[in-house]
């Protein structure tokens, strides 16, 4: 399902929250081994790669617009926080954090575009291969003449 913009929610919905529940996930365990100082340098950390990793997830299935589904992966895992906070004020760590999962969501449509590009330059180019080995074939069958001369002996042949 997605809207005549071509935006597809359901998935952007879906991969901010899981990454928004991923970096709880990661960061937390953290926390509680090494202490709550560490959370200024884990948070940050874990919101870009949670962010780049289901931006990347949501990239594959697209063939348009794969920066802008990343931003609105990192925009959604944003307010989830921003809602399970209450909007409670935050330390500047976690701001930059907010900054980060937007940019891991660009990152991660990026990626995503370059594989989409990569994936069909790698099919693009496995045509062409397959398209000279079937010339070959057919001039080795025909005797190494023409094409379209050899066809016809070859008609005559049959």
């Amino acid at each position: 399902m997605s809207t005549p913009a071509g935006i597809r929610w359901p998935r952007v919905l879906l991969a901010g929250f899981l990454a928004e529940v991923s970096v709880i996930a990661l960061v937390l365990p953290i926390a509680l081994l090494f202490g709550k100082n560490t959370l200024t340098y884990s948070a940050p950390a874990a919101s870009l790669l949670t962010c780049f990793v289901f931006a990347v997830w949501v990239g594959r299935r697209l063939d348009s617009r794969f920066v802008l589904h990343g931003i609105l992966v990192g925009i959604v895992a944003t307010l989830i926080y921003v809602a399970l906070t209450r909007g409670a004020p935050e330390p500047f760590a976690y701001l930059i954090a907010h900054a980060l999962k937007l940019l891991g969501g660009a990152a991660g449509g990026l990626v995503a575009a370059l594989g989409q590009v990569g994936a069909q330059q790698v099919h693009w180019r496995r045509g062409l291969r397959q398209d000279a080995r079937c010339r070959r074939r057919r001039q080795h069958r025909l005797g190494g003449r023409g094409s379209r001369a050899g066809l016809e002996d070859e008609g005559r042949r049959l």
